[in-house]
């Protein structure tokens, strides 16, 4: 019962539903408790009819209101049942949207803990164990417990109490019984839903990584570490079923009990006229109607533990705070005359403690184009990620316009960044779309404009259908090289401020990246570029240069100065000079 009460923040602000749907569940039990009084009273018609009167004559009316109660028991069930789940059905929706935002929310760290298959476990199965409770379960919570309280109020009233108290003999130990399982059938749910995650999140990393797997040829380790965690899920999923099928015997046990003791006691009760033949076959229909309140406390303790371990599950991912907080900055500030971007970067270091950027200071001004190099394992991709709020540094400041990152907004903040990453996620849509998903409302010509800036038009139009040409998932249907470069020009078309290049055209050859960047840096001289590469070659023409190694800021200053420096940037330009010549010289 715990879970109804958690739910209780549903259940008022659709009350009107339920108490439609609790009105009519208890109309149609009053309406259905008249059924073995009439069905009794047909037998005693027939048995001893009365004086002067035909069979028919009796009969007739009784079947009329038999039939009628038939179609108005249809009536009323199509009304509660579209009442009932229609307020079940939205729980499910506001649960998954409220999911969804939360995972939109939160920091990088989260998705670090919580892996794929198990957050799509919460937004499906679990939903839907919550989904039951707030259908089923309070269709059985009422129904069972009114239509018990009805029948047992009829049969103890006008039939007979001491024969009641003695078909009711079986019920204690029923009740005790259904509780204990219900405590068990918790934890065994529990546990199969988290294999149910495992199975999900592997399975999704298998299908994504398909290519990787064929490469090296583990498909028979992909294969057996999904057998592995299928049988686990399966070994979970039985003893759930297992300890679910102990609800059956237990409540046929009980109520072929209660038929033995109420037809034993009731033969007895009619051999003394105390009871008809019709008053007995009332009485043994009325506890056939119990019955279903028997069943559904079983059923109800199982939704209910069902729901209420699923339930859990949601409660634990969404009171999980993210660390990042949004500022409130009323309006953004004006760029007139200030720094784009101001990096005052002291510190910033992982949860072990382990440093991973350090003594970093940077003015970037409107239009700049900043290069950002250094060996792997730099902080290179770090640093563009702490401009995008992604953490915050533990000593230091990054400001926006002169306002630091954590007053701006969150969502306010991460639009003045078009982020390109060195492995671009494409979805199941057509190119044009994939170019237009940060700018749904951009025309035919503008996204044919920023394809072509980023040397992708000549490719796109010698696909089978153009632009309208399906991607595949994760864009499988294209080259490494188209992908960076489709993503080059979504990220082009939003026009946001700043772009970020995070080694963004690595497997792009160096001619075409050449022609990119000229488009780049010709095309508008307000957006701010920030490119992380290992080709130095490609920020030649930068206006500042930053070298990073070991998470520290070693060399900055322009290309020729950096090369009079005699530092690692020059000794890295100089090696891959001599490399291009052989290169050339081999090709030659």
């Amino acid at each position: 019962m715990t879970l109804i009460w958690q739910l209780a923040w549903f259940f008022r602000a659709h009350w009107q539903r339920y108490l439609l749907t609790v009105s009519v569940l208890c109309i149609i039990a009053v309406i259905q408790t008249k059924v073995p009084a009439l069905i009794g009273s047909m037998i005693d018609t027939v048995v001893h009819p009365a004086p002067g009167s035909t069979i028919w004559s009796g009969f007739q009316p009784l079947l009329i209101s038999l039939l009628a109660i038939g179609f108005l028991v249809y009536a009323l069930r199509y009304i509660w049942r579209v009442a009932l789940y229609g307020a079940a059905y939205r729980l499910g929706y506001l649960l998954r949207q409220q999911l969804y935002r939360h995972y939109l929310a939160m920091d990088p760290d989260f998705f670090r803990q919580h892996r794929t298959g198990e957050l799509i476990a919460h937004v499906s199965n679990d939903i839907q164990a919550v989904e039951m409770t707030a259908g089923e379960g309070i269709l059985t919570l009422v129904d069972s417990l009114f239509i018990g309280c009805l029948v047992l109020w009829i049969m103890v009233t006008q039939y007979s109490l001491p024969l009641t108290l003695l078909a009711l003999l079986p019920l204690p130990i029923m009740a005790f019984l259904v509780a204990r399982i219900g405590r068990e059938i918790h934890q065994a749910f529990g546990k199969a839903q988290a294999a149910f995650g495992d199975v999900n999140n592997i399975a999704h990393e298998n299908m994504s990584g398909l290519r990787t797997l064929r490469l090296f040829a583990a498909e028979h380790y992909a294969e057996q570490q999904m057998q592995q965690s299928a049988e686990s899920a399966n070994q979970a999923n039985m003893q759930v079923a297992r300890v679910d099928a102990k609800f059956d015997p237990v409540i046929y046990l009980c109520i072929g009990s209660a038929y033995l003791l109420a037809i034993a006691g009731g033969s007895w009760l009619v051999m003394r006229q105390e009871l008809t033949i019709g008053q007995l076959t009332s009485f043994s229909l009325y506890l056939g109607q119990l019955i279903w309140p028997m069943f559904a406390i079983a059923w109800l303790f199982n939704i209910l533990e069902r729901g209420n371990a699923a339930y859990q599950r949601i409660r634990s991912v969404l009171a999980t705070k993210p660390q990042l907080t949004s500022g409130q900055m009323v309006s953004p500030p004006s760029s007139a005359g200030q720094h784009a971007l101001g990096i005052r970067l002291a510190r910033f270091e992982n949860e072990n403690g382990v440093a991973l950027l350090q003594h970093i200071s940077l003015q970037i001004q409107t239009g700049d184009f900043i290069g950002i190099v250094g060996p792997t394992g730099a902080g290179k991709s770090t640093l563009l990620k702490l401009l995008q709020r992604f953490a915050d540094p533990q000593q230091g400041t990054i400001h926006l316009y002169d306002k630091a990152l954590p007053d701006w907004p969150l969502q306010e903040l991460r639009q003045q960044f078009a982020y390109v990453p060195q492995e671009p996620y494409l979805f199941s849509l057509s190119v044009a779309e994939n170019i237009a998903l940060g700018c749904p409302e951009a025309t035919e010509e503008q996204i044919i404009a920023a394809a072509k800036l980023a040397e992708l038009h000549r490719d796109i139009t010698a696909l089978p259908e153009g632009y309208q040409t399906a991607v595949g998932e994760r864009g499988i249907t294209l080259s490494g090289g188209q992908k960076q470069r489709l993503a080059l020009a979504r990220a082009w078309l939003t026009q946001r401020p700043f772009l970020l290049l995070d080694d963004a055209l690595s497997a792009v050859d160096a001619k075409t990246a050449s022609r990119i960047l000229k488009n780049l840096l010709s095309a508008s001289n307000t957006v701010t570029v920030l490119m992380v590469t290992h080709r130095l070659q490609e920020i030649e023409q930068a206006d500042q240069i930053i070298v990073l190694e070991q998470g520290e800021q070693r060399e900055s200053g322009t290309h020729l100065s950096l090369l009079a420096q005699d530092g690692w940037y020059a000794r890295t330009w100089h090696y891959q000079q001599l490399e291009q010549a052989l290169t050339e010289e081999v090709n030659e």
